[in-house]
Order: C-alpha cells, then structure tokens, then sequence
C-alpha cells in the first residue's frame, strides 16, 4: 500500500445555489481550495490558446472592443445556444480537468477541495476524486436568486438552468449535502463539520 495522502473533495451545485458563500467558508478554515472558474479565467488570459480557440470559434463579437473576453456575451450566447455551448466547453473544460488533477496531486493540505460548478455534467472525467459535495435549494429558490443577482428575466433563468444538469442528477452524485436554503448563520457551523470530517479522512491507495 502507497501511503495516506490527502483526499480530493469537489465542491459542486447549481448556478445561484451560494456554492461561493460555501467555499468562503472552507478558505476561511484553511481548507486548500482550487476554483475551476478561476481556472478558466486563467486559461482565456492574454495570448493563452485557449483564447485563440475561442476567437476561431466564436469570432469578434465574443470580445470587447479593447480585445478582451465579453463574459456576458458570451454566457448569453452559449444559454441560448446548446451546439456553441459544447464549442466552448470542448475547449475549455478538457484544459481546467488536467490543471485541477495537477493542483490535487501537488496539495500538501489535510484535504483539497476543488470547486467545479459543472461537475455533474463531466463527472466521468474526474473518475479520479475521492467525494463529493453538493450545495442544493430548491428550484424556484435557484430561480428567484439567479433573477435577483444577475437581473435575468425569468425566460433567460430558466433557459440558464435548463443547460445544467438537473437537481435530481446533482443530488444523485453526492456524498454530503449542504442545504443552503435557509439561514445563512447556520452556515459557518455546517462547513465546520464538513472541515473536520475532511480532515480526518485519508485515502490510501493501492499499489
């Protein structure tokens, strides 16, 4: 047997479930956390190839006038557009897979935990994680919040949610729930246990 090392937990929900006032929470105690969001947002920087790949893609209108990623176009465009959606994702997602395995692999934390919003529409491709955590609310909850904090209509939140995996296949993929849906005091005392559950763990894997 190789020795313990450090389990890989994912931090998962989906959009507007307060997977962000979760992972403030698991830093806040130490925990070693990787953002898959600030993974992309790394990978489309200045004279990246990604950003290349997704100027062939999506052409000038994908950008600002100063040349720089239009994120909201962008999200807009690939909501309404399933087949643009995929392009995207087929550029990006395969390039934020193998940074995460590299920063797992590096993490010298009594646990790591990565943030991958999208994990239960890719969850065949991190085979290699240890759990997983789902941050859940109710649909309409996700619906009121997404339309409250991004001033969507309720068209474009539905549309936005549609492109996500549904709630039943997130809940499905979980080993723990987190119920963000009621009061957020309740929350610092939640993740603490979740904290001292992931640190006590230890995966040894076989040779």
């Amino acid at each position: 047997m190789r020795p313990a090392r450090a389990p890989v937990i994912v931090l998962t929900g989906g959009i507007a479930v307060g997977k962000s006032a979760v992972q403030q929470q698991f830093e806040r105690l130490g925990g070693a956390v990787f953002d898959a969001d600030v993974v992309a947002r790394d990978l489309v920087g200045s004279g990246q190839p990604a950003l290349a790949e997704i100027a062939a893609a999506f052409g000038p209108e994908a950008f600002t006038p100063a040349g720089e990623l239009d994120r909201r176009r962008l999200r807009e465009r690939i909501f309404a557009d399933e087949a643009a959606r995929r392009r995207l994702e087929a550029i990006l997602h395969p390039r934020v897979r193998s940074e995460l395995r590299s920063r797992a692999a590096a993490c010298s934390a009594p646990y790591c935990l990565l943030a991958i919003p999208l994990y239960a529409e890719s969850a065949q491709a991190y085979a290699w994680v240890d759990r997983v955590l789902v941050v859940d609310v109710p649909r309409a909850v996700q619906l009121a919040r997404l339309m409250q904090r991004d001033g969507m209509t309720a068209e474009f939140a539905q549309r936005a949610l549609a492109a996500q995996a549904t709630r039943a296949q997130r809940l499905a993929l979980a080993d723990d729930v987190i119920d963000n849906s009621g009061n957020l005091d309740d929350l610092p005392q939640i993740v603490a246990r979740l904290h001292r559950l992931y640190t006590a763990l230890a995966v040894r894997e076989k040779t």
